[in-house]
């Protein structure tokens, strides 16, 4: 029998190692972070039980260095290693290398991230499970006259994507059957320099959507869903503004969408925390299974803050064998919830990353108030990682509290030194689109166009 985690290496930076220093320590359980010589003064390193460089700020060197994570745990008698997101998160090579070394992982089985993570693999599983799929071919495209055939029956615009991709990478639109052949030859060939696979696939194009998840969290027998989170504010495909429940969702869509990410989950035997993202056709009002991220989200706490669940804890528990305490009727969403990912970016600039010192720091407050983050005054921020600086999550007793919260907040917010994103994150939830709730993927998009003097160059 499993016992419960003693000592947790945590292998990753940022808010999210300080997220789970801060769950280990409420559980009694041994926090470690295992950090870059960039992060040697990080709010993580400091508030940890114990600290270990694992090496040079490159990632490729340290938080991607598989062999110094094992390395360091073993070195510091770690029962676990949680991964956070992002790094080592989801590579099922680094947690077939745990299970091989007895080194505990908080996160599902290598076989199953790497199912899932191959998103023809996970589309096949999604079809047996009955869940709904983006029109398009079955497994993998490997030449012109399979595209075609596909193209004939599905039509155009025509998404291709890279099996391995993810991240909004590895994609391309096909509008017309001239430039099919050459589209596909170089989206394969792009695919096999950035991911190591050739692998594509090719699906209906959908114009006028949103990016709906389910937060789902697993013991291995009982499998819950925290409701959905929706993720239409994004640029350029990657995520800026997500909130909790929907705006646009029935609760008869709600429902669908809940049981078919259990109904995943159970097909292929999911463990821990992960989350089923789908798109949502506005016009036919219908959504379509995309891919499951194996592995806890940047917005978890959007899921946390309208629930009362904390998700870290159960990863925690969960991973060393204490089942679920929990009932899907346990699970009681109230309220809405917003979330904001600041990053150290400059919105006039292309969006162009500004690491470098914060001179002031001062954190929102406030009744339904969250800031992860893990800056503070005098902290430099480094150039090797991702821009993200901080999440600020806002609740209310409905979506129009919640959005007057967060705007509120976001003008508490003081970070000098550095240049943020947080005064684009008000401009989104300013206009009358986003109060309205009627908005689609391309929002933020034509919001910067409309703009000239954020505009994209």
């Amino acid at each position: 029998m499993p016992e419960p985690l003693r000592s947790v290496l945590i292998a990753n930076r940022g808010e999210i190692a300080l997220r789970v220093v801060r769950a280990c320590k409420e559980l009694g359980i041994r926090s470690i972070v295992a950090y870059s010589e960039a992060d040697a003064g990080s709010l993580s390193v400091k508030l940890a039980d114990q600290a270990v460089c694992i090496g040079p700020a490159q990632a490729k060197s340290s938080y991607r260095n598989m062999n110094a994570v094992i390395s360091a745990a073993q070195a510091y008698g770690a029962d676990a290693i949680h991964p956070g997101y992002g790094f080592l998160s989801e590579n099922a090579d680094f947690v077939a290398l745990c299970e091989a070394e007895n080194v505990g992982f908080v996160g599902p089985a290598a076989d199953i991230i790497r199912r899932m993570g191959d998103k023809i693999e996970a589309k096949k599983i999604a079809r047996r499970a009955g869940v709904p799929t983006v029109p398009g071919s079955v497994g993998a495209i490997a030449e012109y006259n399979e595209a075609l055939a596909v193209a004939s029956e599905v039509g155009y615009p025509l998404l291709i994507k890279a099996a391995a991709g993810g991240g909004g990478r590895g994609m391309r639109v096909v509008e017309a059957a001239e430039t099919l052949e050459n589209d596909l030859r170089e989206i394969m060939s792009e695919a096999e320099v950035a991911f190591g696979d050739a692998s594509v696939y090719i699906e209906r194009y959908l114009t006028d959507i949103r990016h709906i998840e389910i937060q789902v969290i697993s013991d291995g027998t009982t499998v819950l869903h925290l409701g959905e989170r929706d993720c239409t504010a994004q640029r350029r495909n990657q995520k800026l503004i997500e909130e909790s429940p929907s705006p646009v969702l029935n609760a008869e869509l709600r429902q669908g969408l809940a049981d078919a990410a259990v109904a995943l989950c159970r097909e292929v035997g999911y463990t821990n925390a992960g989350t089923v993202e789908f798109v949502f056709d506005n016009i036919e009002r219908k959504y379509y299974f995309i891919e499951m991220n194996t592995r806890i989200q940047v917005e978890h706490p959007v899921s946390e803050m309208v629930s009362g669940i904390d998700l870290i804890k159960l990863q925690l528990q969960i991973a060393g064998g204490i089942p679920l305490n929990l009932r899907q009727d346990d699970v009681v969403i109230t309220g809405h919830a917003i979330e904001c990912r600041i990053n150290a970016e400059d919105p006039d600039n292309n969006f162009a990353p500004r690491p470098g010192t914060v001179a002031n720091f001062r954190a929102p407050g406030g009744f339904g108030i969250r800031l992860d983050t893990h800056i503070e005054t005098g902290y430099t921020i480094p150039p090797f990682y991702d821009s993200m600086i901080g999440k600020l999550i806002c609740w209310g007793i409905d979506r129009d509290e919640a959005i007057a919260r967060t705007i509120r907040a976001l003008d508490e917010l003081v970070v000098d030194g550095i240049i943020t994103t947080a005064p684009f994150h008000k401009q989104i939830l300013e206009t009358e689109k986003f109060r309205s709730g009627d908005f689609n993927t391309a929002f933020v998009a034509e919001l910067l166009s409309s703009t000239p003097a954020t505009a994209d160059q």
